[in-house]
């Protein structure tokens, strides 16, 4: 749409235009104002002519309700009372001048015509201001009807209340309708309306002939000489000491598709001419009550695509554009007529399924072959230009039907079936039970309770040993805990990924640093652990944060301890975004004497190169290939390769998870010759460790 249309982003509804497109244009070159308010009067469209008849800009108007923007007085005495009708359903026409700046100038023909939805129920207004200043000024004076007639730019016929034959009638209603001076004053209106008869039309004459200044408004046809009809709104009015009857004519043909327009700015898409969230909802609503009185089922189908970040980061929001609109033609080749398909933004769409089985196991088994219909056809390749692309979505469903249920809810729940779609690997459908809205409300408790709980220093490191081959203690790695006021002592696998979810990793993460320093200087004051290296876990989120090295340094810096036994553990998923920024951190902190363990070593994907160029000291053999590798083949196999790529590259070996002789045994026979594990010691706060760090 012209960006002149306020309040619309600036796309079309197809790569070739369409007829949205053309309407949009058309309500913004429009020499009428135009303006759409929803049921709570506020303005969410208006063109450019609108905005100037008030003399307001785009800024002062969109968003905002009519009463904050207009003078008190004239929205009290001229506005509410008719805006509040049409609401009620009335549509509504009136004369007033219009002010601007405080000054009331111009006349304006304003008109609120009641919109609405599917069922018949007022959704909103649409405003109509036509610039009447001349025909205005031409009602003072009749003497002067005949020229100002003839000059208006509106359709003016003059009739006599007698016998109702044309008097005048002006070159804009000549030209419209096809007819010369002399063939209409043959004519009268009765043969240009061919949607009333004769004692209609009289009757709607009566207050006119007895004297009433008041307009008469028609909503009808106007008949060309070719046959063809126009919609027209004619206002028919009594004029001058020597009664003429005056009808105003306005082919409103282009109001009719500026008010569809409107409609479709209101609640379809923009980009895919899918209908929007607003329209979603309402539809939604009456779907929900209508399975309650039919027993039939619903459902709803939340659709994200996979990794489309990714294609807009690399080829381009045109691109990603593009192919939203590709997708959109195959979800909706893949519904039903009375299904309702909908772009809720972004990657982000929505499918409404209607009236299925009023059993809730074979209404699941319908959606179910719905949604992976809908998967197998956003597999299929997606032209681009230049490129071929292949798509796939995560998806969630949930049914609704006899039991009551806001539409608010059910979206949540859609939406939590699709994140579990989207944690099972993608590309795929997943449903939606009460136990996800439990685990969804715990996770949220949780995430509150893990901000309180740093503010309150409920979390605290313990230490585990690492020895080498002769048995010695060579440091610890710190291990965060959580001692929580209601569960207990609580380790990172029920709360790490959660706290990187909602970014508390990032002040957890400063805090162990802190910590870790603290302790490095602890043990430096004593002969007995002067000498230990102390290693921590750091999270891919809190690595990647721009002031992690200066974090770091800060840390040292503080407590004064020795980089050199300071040890950083990073994990092989850390690696895949930004390696030459992570190349980069990783070599400044190396330069400050700080090492690097790659952790669970095995269970990601690193590349060969990768470690080539990256600085690491250490490689860490994850502990789920150590529990089995003295009975498993294949444990052994990869524990072997794991040591033998440590000697090839120059790094450091160590096993964790070490809980048997045997297993050190066999790690020792195989050549690494470092250990972790509950064999020399479990976890424990620095106090109950001391002991055992200074054997």
């Amino acid at each position: 749409m012209n960006e002149r249309f306020s309040g619309v982003r600036n796309r079309p509804t197809s790569a070739s235009g369409g007829e949205p497109e053309f309407f949009r244009r058309m309500v913004a070159a429009s020499a009428d104002g135009f303006a759409y308010l929803d049921r709570d009067l506020t303005y969410r469209a208006a063109n450019a002519t609108y905005l100037s008849s008030w003399d307001l800009t785009s800024g002062q108007v969109i968003g905002r309700r009519v009463d904050e923007i207009m003078d008190r007085d004239f929205y009290a005495k001229e506005v509410k009372p008719r805006l509040e009708a049409c609401l009620a359903g009335e549509r509504v026409v009136y004369e007033a001048q219009l002010p601007r700046r405080g000054v009331r100038t111009g006349w304006g023909e304003v008109s609120y015509a009641p919109w609405l939805d599917e069922l018949g129920e007022v959704d909103g207004v649409v405003v109509c201001v036509h610039d009447i200043t001349a025909r205005h000024a031409a009602n003072n004076s009749l003497s002067r009807l005949g020229e100002i007639v003839e000059t208006a730019q509106t359709e003016v016929y003059v009739f006599d209340p007698e016998h109702l034959c044309f008097e005048q009638v002006n070159q804009g209603g000549r030209s419209n309708l096809g007819f010369g001076m002399d063939e209409l004053a043959a004519m009268t209106p009765l043969d240009l309306m061919p949607d009333y008869d004769t004692p209609t039309f009289i009757r709607l004459l009566e207050p006119l002939r007895q004297g009433s200044k008041s307009q008469v408004v028609l909503q009808t046809r106007h008949r060309r000489k070719d046959g063809t009809c126009y919609p027209a709104e004619i206002r028919l009015q009594l004029l001058g000491k020597e009664p003429r009857f005056v009808a105003l004519t306005t082919d409103t043909t282009e109001r009719q598709r500026a008010e569809e327009a409107i409609k479709h700015l209101a609640f379809f898409d923009p980009l895919t001419g899918l209908s929007n969230r607003r329209l979603l909802m309402d539809r939604l609503a009456r779907a929900v009550s209508a399975s309650r009185r039919s027993q039939l089922t619903g459902a709803l189908i939340f659709i994200d695509l996979d990794d489309f970040k990714t294609l807009n980061d690399t080829l381009g929001h045109d691109q990603g554009d593009r192919l939203l609109r590709q997708v959109a033609k195959r979800l909706s080749s893949c519904i039903r007529e009375t299904d309702t398909l909908a772009r809720l933004g972004g990657d982000e769409f929505v499918v409404m399924l209607e009236r299925l089985s009023g059993r809730a196991e074979e209404a699941a088994t319908q959606a179910e072959v719905i949604a992976n219909k809908l998967l197998a056809a956003l597999r299929e390749p997606c032209a681009l230009e230049n490129h071929e692309y292949r798509c796939s979505a995560s998806m969630g469903v949930t049914l609704f039907g006899r039991r009551p249920v806001r539409v608010e809810e059910l979206m949540k729940q859609a939406d939590l079936a699709m994140y579990r779609a989207k944690a099972a690997g993608r590309d795929t459908v997943r449903f939606f039970d009460p136990r996800m809205h439990v685990e969804a409300s715990a996770r949220a408790a949780l995430a509150s309770r893990l901000r309180l709980g740093l503010d309150h220093g409920e979390f605290l490191l313990h230490y585990q040993s690492q020895v080498d081959g002769a048995g010695q203690v060579t440091g610890a790695e710190g291990l965060l805990r959580w001692q929580h006021p209601q569960r207990g002592l609580l380790e990172p696998a029920a709360f790490i990924r959660l706290a990187e979810e909602t970014a508390t990793i990032l002040p957890l993460g400063r805090w162990v640093v802190e910590m870790a320093c603290a302790q490095l200087t602890s043990w430096s004051e004593r002969t007995e652990t002067a000498g230990l290296t102390l290693a921590i876990n750091i999270s891919a989120v809190q690595f990647h944060h721009p002031d992690f090295v200066a974090q770091v340094f800060a840390a040292i810096e503080r407590h004064g301890c020795d980089p050199n036994r300071l040890k950083l553990e990073i994990t092989e998923n850390l690696l895949r975004d930004d390696r030459e920024g992570t190349i980069a951190k990783m070599s400044v902190l190396k330069e400050r004497g700080i090492a690097f363990a790659l952790d669970d070593f095995g269970t990601g994907y690193s590349s060969l190169a990768d470690l080539g160029r990256l600085p690491f000291k250490e490689l860490k053999i994850d502990r789920s290939f150590v529990q089995d590798l003295v009975t498993n083949e294949r444990d052994a196999a990869i524990a072997r390769t794991i040591i033998a790529l440590g000697d090839t590259l120059h790094l450091d070996v160590i096993a964790e998870g070490v809980e048997t002789e045997a297993q050190r045994d066999w790690l020792a026979g195989h050549g690494c010759h470092a250990f972790q594990g509950y064999l020399f010691g479990r976890p424990g706060p620095a106090a109950t460790s001391a002991t055992r760090l200074d054997a």
